[in-house]
């Protein structure tokens, strides 16, 4: 059970008496909800997914290190991966004049472990996406637009529910649920709690944006759907959109 269900139960000062009474009270009743138990096989894919977000979020912090360091002598490129292989080649020309030399020295270590960050998540993609192509169930949830092998492998190890039945109550797994302050028989709804899973959010959301990009030569429903909302709706409002839409219309 989660931790913060049984905690309603504990009585007066907390201990370990306490607790193994507020548990035993907390299981016993109906509307209790449980942690499921995961298999080896579920924990060591979601394990992937762990270790691959770690080493993308140092991979950040490298970029943004060698930019930051790269910008106090003058030097700034273009965003994304094309800026970075740009910086990396001025990092490692010994013959560009812009770098002094002692500098130079210091950010080499940068880009090194920004290839070796890289080289690993590839590697942790190809083993996800390995994985992905074995497993029958994550292949038919890559059947729902904006998700792919890296959102469906992560979906199926954490709840079997999700491919078999997508219901509306899912959007308070993924933090999509208003936040409330009800009483008195009166529904006082606030923004969005972003209370649920973090990293499935953030997957849905790129996938969502992804779908966007290519939406106005798209032929599908779901596409030219995204595309009309392009016309009315701010370009990152739009995901949740898509997420509820979707949810909604695959039974899968």
């Amino acid at each position: 059970m989660p931790a913060s269900y049984v905690k309603p139960y504990v009585k007066r000062q907390k201990n370990d008496a306490m607790d193994a009474e507020a548990t035993c009270e907390a299981v016993t009743r109906p509307s209790m909800r449980f942690v499921p138990v995961k298999s080896e096989e579920q924990q060591s894919v979601l394990m992937l997914h762990r270790v691959r977000e770690l080493l993308v979020r140092q991979r950040t912090m490298l970029v943004n290190a060698l930019r930051g360091h790269l910008a106090e002598f003058g030097i700034v490129t273009r965003q994304g991966i094309a800026g970075v292989g740009m910086l990396i080649g001025l990092a490692e020309d010994e013959n560009n004049e812009l770098i002094p030399p002692l500098a130079r020295d210091a950010l080499v270590p940068l880009v090194e472990q920004l290839r070796a960050a890289h080289e690993k998540v590839r590697e942790l993609d190809h083993q996800i996406q390995a994985w992905h192509r074995s497993n029958e169930l994550s292949r038919r949830l890559e059947t729902i637009p904006g998700i792919g092998p890296i959102t469906a492998s992560d979906r199926c190890n954490r709840d079997r529910r999700l491919p078999v039945q997508i219901r509306p109550a899912i959007r308070g797994l993924l933090g999509l649920v208003p936040r409330q302050n009800s009483s008195g028989g009166k529904d006082r709804l606030g923004r969005i709690s972003k209370r649920g899973d973090p990293y499935i959010r953030r997957l849905l959301v790129v996938g969502a944006h992804a779908v966007l990009r290519f939406s106005r030569k798209g032929k599908a429903a779901p596409t030219r759907w995204a595309a009309e909302l392009l016309t009315k709706k701010p370009y990152n409002a739009i995901p949740l959109l898509l997420r509820t839409r979707w949810r909604g219309s695959s039974g899968r």
